[in-house]
């Protein structure tokens, strides 16, 4: 028979009095710890005591029913050996109760691990169930916490994974304390967690600062007295104001004008030279422009050289005699 029952009743003792486990050694518990209304405590216990009062299974009854379920597809053995074990899923959703998300959900997608080892148990191995079907349920509920314990969905990759939820039992093991480590995390304590998780010390650091803060909506007033400021009144727009908008528009206008009566002074081949080569989209070269023009690259150069300088000339007086009349 498994072994384990002691350990699952002590998992349902901390589920149904709401007090933090010791496995987590209160992992940001004024932040983190999530309370269901009562009516949802209530259904959550009624369900770990259906669990819990399953019976559990011997290793050849438990063989048994994971093979006429694999072999035959039979449905009530399925349901059988999932009955047993949903105590299993008790037990871990326990474990992870604070990260902050309900409890329920916590076993809902435990039960959807809890599923999924039993559709791919191979019983013929000798590896008993509880110990697959663990890996599932973790699984589950792990990627569940990843997917919702923000609003920034966090990485997903194995270091990450093994980072997040592996930190603040590390910490406290490497500090000898009991889990309330001190606001900022040293220099070795950063470097030792690193080694132990191979990763870089950078992310250890940026791990610890996202799991000592919170989500805070930007319509939350920056304190409690009344009438404060909301921290969206902080934010800086970047975006031009509606008189920058409207100024801008109109002198872009104004140069477009200029231009215009500037490219009028030019004489033709000038004229046809800034068009093709300034003005649009893929300009000129200036070999293009000599065979045809019929003259030398040379020569389509001077001869930009110097109608850039007559606009150049023509846009300032434009913009001097504008500026007199708007004074």
């Amino acid at each position: 028979m498994y072994n384990g029952s002691e350990k699952v009743k002590g998992a349902f003792g901390a589920l149904t009095s709401f007090r933090p486990l010791s496995l987590h050694s209160k992992v940001l518990e004024d932040k983190m710890m999530h309370r269901d209304d009562t009516l949802t405590q209530k259904s959550n216990q009624r369900f770990i005591a259906k669990a819990m009062a399953a019976p559990m299974l011997e290793r050849q009854d438990e063989y048994a029913l994971a093979t006429a379920w694999r072999k035959k597809g039979d449905e009530k053995a399925l349901h059988k050996l999932i009955e047993s074990y949903t105590r299993l899923v008790v037990a871990m959703a326990s474990r992870f109760r604070g990260y902050g998300l309900p409890v329920g959900d916590l076993i809902q997608e435990g039960h959807i691990g809890l599923l999924q080892a039993a559709s791919r148990f191979e019983p013929e191995r000798g590896l008993r169930f509880a110990t697959y079907a663990g890996w599932w349920i973790r699984a589950s509920i792990q990627d569940y916490i990843l997917r919702n314990w923000s609003i920034v969905r966090l990485s997903s990759a194995a270091g990450q994974k093994a980072l997040f939820f592996n930190l603040r039992s590390l910490r406290a093991r490497i500090e000898g304390k009991d889990g309330s480590a001190p606001a900022r995390l040293n220099f070795e304590v950063r470097d030792e967690i690193a080694d132990a998780l191979r990763v870089a010390p950078k992310e250890v650091e940026r791990m610890d600062q996202r799991l000592s803060g919170h989500d805070v909506s930007l319509h939350a007033p920056m304190n409690d007295s009344s009438g404060a400021a909301e921290w969206q009144d902080f934010l800086e727009d970047d975006s031009q104001n509606p008189e920058e908008e409207v100024m801008e528009r109109l002198d872009g206008e104004v140069r477009s004008l200029q231009l215009k009566e500037a490219l009028r002074g030019l004489d033709v081949r000038e004229r046809a030279i800034i068009k093709a080569r300034h003005l649009r989209e893929s300009g000129a070269t200036l070999e293009e422009l000599g065979e045809k023009l019929h003259v030398s690259k040379e020569r389509v150069r001077q001869l930009e050289s110097r109608a850039l300088s007559k606009l150049k000339k023509a846009m300032l007086e434009a913009t001097a005699e504008k500026e007199k009349v708007d004074a």
